[in-house]
C-alpha cells in the first residue's frame, strides 16, 4: 500500500454486497467518470457477490479488508480501522458497512485516517415504514466522525437530519443522474436474451432487483388485468425469481411473464417498453425511474421517496398511494388503453428527465466533494 498523498489519490469503497443495484451502479458510474484521476479499490462484504465490478471500466483492487459481519468488538473494529489507513478518502454505503464508520469514529485519530463519506440509498423491508430505534441511534454515534453523508432524496434527507440527529453542514442531497441522451436510441426487438418483443405486443416493463423490497408479486398480480397483447417485463436478478414465476402461474399468466435477468445496460432495453411500473414497498431516488423517465415512458409507481416529486406532473396522477395494489391497477389500466396519454406523458417525463436529472450534474458534484475532503484538485 502506497502512503496516502501520491500523486493520484486513493479512494477505498466499502460495501456489504456489489452486486448490481442502485447504490453499486451509480459507484460504478462514479468510478468509470473519475478515470484515471483517482485509484479505486472495493470491499464487498459478500465476497460472492461482485457482479457491478464488471461494469468497470478503469482497473479497480479488491482491498483485504475484515468482514462486515458480527458484533462490533473493539477488536473488530479496530481491525476495520487499521485496513483504512493509507488511503485518501473512506467511502461506506448503507447500513451494511456502518460498523467501518464507527471503526472510523473511534480510531480516526490513532490510525490518522483519511476523511469519510457515509452513503445512505435507502432500507430492507425491516426498515422500510419506521426506522428502528436501536440502529437511529447507532447510526448517530458511527457517523459522529465521518466529514459527509450523501442522500439521494428529500426523504432520506430529512430522515438524516431529524432521525440520525445529523449537523446540517454535514447531510449533502445529490439526486441520482444518467446518462439521459442514451436512452433516446430504440432497441432491437430481440435485445433481451431469449425475449422477442413481437409485433401487436405491448410490454409493462420494470428493472429492479428480484428481492422482496421490491414487492413484484403485487405488480404480477395488476398485471392479470391487463389484455392478453400486454406482457409483464422484469429485468433484473435475486432471490425472489421463483415466488415471482409461482404468482404468475398461480394467477394464470405465466405465458405473459418474463424475467429475462439482470441487464447491464438499460439504455438499450427501456425504449421496448410502452409503460414503467414500480411495486417497492420502499425507495429513496430509484434510478429506474429516471432511466424510464428519460426513455419517454409514462411510469405507474406507488409514492414511495421521492417518486412523486420526480415525474412530470403530467405522470403525478398514476403515482399512487403506497401498498395500494388496486390504485395500481387502475393506472396500470388507464395507461394501457390509452395510447396517445403514454405519449404525452412520457414525452413530459423525458424532457423532466434531461432538465433535472442528467448524471452530469450528478458526477460534478461527486467529484467537487470528494477532491475538496482530500484537499486536492481534480486532475
Amino acid at each position: 500500500m502506497k502512503e496516502s498523498g501520491s500523486a493520484v489519490p486513493r479512494i477505498l469503497h466499502i460495501h456489504s454486497s456489489f452486486d448490481p443495484g442502485g447504490k453499486e451502479l451509480r459507484c460504478v458510474r462514479l468510478i468509470n467518470a473519475f478515470g484515471g484521476a483517482a485509484v479505486n479499490a472495493l470491499v464487498s462484504g459478500e465476497p460472492d457477490q461482485r457482479g457491478a465490478a464488471r461494469l468497470i471500466e478503469p482497473m479497480v483492487v479488491w482491498a483485504r479488508f475484515p468482514s462486515l459481519k458480527g458484533k462490533p468488538w473493539p477488536w473488530r473494529l479496530k481491525a476495520m480501522a487499521a485496513a483504512m489507513q493509507g488511503y485518501d478518502l473512506v467511502c461506506t454505503y448503507n447500513w451494511g458497512a456502518m460498523d467501518a464508520a464507527l471503526a472510523h469514529t473511534l480510531f480516526a485519530d490513532v490510525y490518522e485516517l483519511p476523511p469519510l463519506v457515509h452513503h445512505e440509498d435507502g432500507f430492507n423491508e425491516d426498515e422500510a415504514d419506521q426506522r428502528k430505534a436501536s440502529r437511529n441511534l447507532y447510526r448517530r454515534f458511527a457517523l459522529g466522525r465521518a466529514s459527509a453523508l450523501v442522500v439521494p432524496s428529500h426523504t432520506l434527507e430529512r430522515i438524516a437530519l431529524e432521525e440520525w440527529e445529523q449537523p446540517r453542514s454535514r447531510v449533502r442531497r445529490i439526486p441520482n443522474g444518467i446518462r439521459t441522451r442514451a436512452y433516446a436510441r430504440k432497441p432491437r426487438s430481440d435485445v433481451l436474451p431469449g425475449l422477442v418483443k413481437r409485433k401487436g405486443e405491448s410490454w409493462v416493463g420494470s428493472l429492479a432487483g428480484l428481492r422482496k423490497i421490491k414487492n413484484l408479486t403485487a405488480l404480477v398480480r395488476a398485471a392479470t388485468f391487463l389484455p392478453d397483447e400486454w406482457q409483464l417485463v422484469i429485468a433484473g436478478e435475486g432471490p425472489e425469481r421463483a415466488t415471482i414465476l409461482a404468482e404468475a402461474e398461480q394467477q394464470g399468466i405465466e405465458h405473459r411473464v418474463h424475467l429475462p435477468g439482470f441487464v447491464a445496460d438499460p439504455a438499450s432495453v427501456a425504449g421496448l417498453f410502452d409503460v414503467f411500473a414500480l411495486s417497492s414497498l420502499s425507495e429513496q431516488f430509484p434510478i429506474s425511474v429516471v432511466e424510464a423517465m428519460a426513455a419517454g415512458l409514462p411510469v405507474a409507481a406507488p409514492a414511495v421517496g421521492d417518486v412523486a416529486e420526480m415525474v412530470s406532473e403530467a405522470n403525478r396522477e398514476f403515482i399512487v398511494a403506497p401498498g395500494d395494489e388496486r390504485a395500481l391497477r387502475r393506472a396500470l389500466t388507464a395507461l394501457a388503453e390509452d395510447p396517445a396519454l403514454r405519449k404525452r406523458i412520457g414525452e413530459a417525463n423525458r424532457v423532466r428527465a434531461r432538465k433535472e436529472y442528467d448524471e452530469t450534474a450528478m458526477i460534478e458534484r461527486y467529484k467537487a466533494l470528494y477532491w475538496g475532503l482530500m484537499g486536492r484538485k481534480f486532475a
